[in-house]
């Protein structure tokens, strides 16, 4: 009887002293999943919570299941800290997320500080890695990479025309706007007006009015397609006839929706279409299939949480320091939107924007095309 005990309390010790061995490995998803940009936090979750099933499936990370854990941060930078702190109390490891950079910077300090990695699929801005933290990656472009193109391709094609730059004020709208801006004054084109808006406001009359009066021909925007939207519909109600261009914050059929008609060529950078790599054809087929259509930062999301997967089982364990190490040191790792390396402030290595047109489809609908 007491050998039968003392058996009983070895097994237990055994237990608790090897528990991680059947640990889960809590994965926190980071998003608005509420409120104006729900579209994007959607794609977002449904990114990362798809990866996280499939590498489940195969056995999860490191012979760890991964156990998800969902934050609403509703792009909002206090509440974005708010679920920043409550991944740390629940033993969170790693991070997908957030959509906004105005988040993302501050949140990631919350995890710098307690030992967590935070994998971004859609914040652009360039502070977001040039802070000298250990634990901040993307698996998309910098807002500079995409200013060069944009503000590129306006001095090449509309060298003469009056440009009105326009943001939302945020550290992604601004700061593409401003990235934009740099080079398109360096190839010579200098903006007519140059103008900041609030998020959430609806009425854009007076500041078309300054357009029109001012004989702006092309209107840059640097935000999200919520403002910008309105700004298309209202501008063509008011006659105003402009060539829009904007960013990746665009990139949501929701844009058609508000635009209307006056969405009809519109054009925006973003990266190449993941959806026709043909590493995702499955993939999307998997999303398509389920009634989701995997557009923006899903693939991106679901990358995400496929290289912090590869780069765990190159460094031989979950802990996220050496983990990050690894995804700086280990790569390229394979992905449903290519290979991706990553540098030592955690960018990744490729260039990644090309430009795209909103056009009527054989639907009838407005979408986003690639250019050839």
């Amino acid at each position: 009887m007491k050998k039968s005990l003392m058996s009983a309390v070895a097994l237990a010790a055994m237990v608790a002293f090897s528990g991680s061995a059947w640990a889960d490995v809590l994965l926190g998803i980071g998003a608005p999943i509420t409120g104006p940009n729900a579209a994007f936090g959607a794609q977002i979750q449904k990114g990362a919570e798809q990866a996280v099933a499939d590498l489940n499936a195969a056995g999860g990370i490191n012979g760890e299941q991964i156990k998800v854990s969902i934050g609403d941060d509703v792009s909002d930078a206090k509440q974005g800290v708010s679920v920043a702190n409550k991944f740390v109390a629940d033993g969170v490891k790693f991070v997908v997320g957030h959509f906004n950079s105005g988040v993302s910077i501050p949140a990631s300090e919350v995890y710098a500080e307690n030992g967590i990695l935070e994998v971004s699929p859609a914040a652009t801005s360039p502070t977001y890695t040039e802070r000298g933290l250990w634990n901040t990656f993307r698996t998309c472009g910098r807002d500079d990479q995409q200013g060069s193109v944009a503000g590129s391709f306006i001095a090449a094609n509309f060298k003469d025309a009056k440009v009105a730059v326009l943001h939302d004020k945020t550290p992604y709208g601004q700061g593409l706007a401003d990235e934009t801006k740099k080079f398109m004054n360096e190839a010579g084109v200098t903006e007519t007006l140059y103008e900041g808006v609030n998020v959430g406001d609806k009425d854009f009359s007076a500041l078309i009015a300054k357009m029109k009066e001012a004989g702006v021909t092309v209107v840059y925007w640097g935000g999200l397609h919520t403002e910008f939207g309105l700004i298309e519909r209202q501008s063509a109600d008011q006659g105003l006839k402009a060539q829009f261009i904007s960013g990746d914050g665009i990139v949501s059929n929701e844009l058609a929706s508000i635009a209307g008609d006056a969405v009809d060529g519109t054009l925006m950078t973003f990266a190449p279409d993941p959806r026709k790599n043909p590493a995702a054809k499955e993939l999307v087929e998997k999303f398509r299939a389920a009634g989701f259509e995997p557009e923006a930062y899903t693939l991106y999301a679901y990358a995400a949480v496929q290289v912090i997967a590869q780069a765990a089982a190159a460094a031989g364990g979950n802990d996220p320091q050496a983990v990050a190490e690894a995804l700086k040191s280990k790569g390229p790792f394979k992905t449903v939107i290519g290979e991706l390396s990553f540098d030592e402030k955690g960018d990744i290595t490729r260039p990644d924007y090309v430009l795209y047109t909103w056009k009527k489809g054989e639907d009838g609908k407005y979408t986003y095309s690639q250019n050839e």
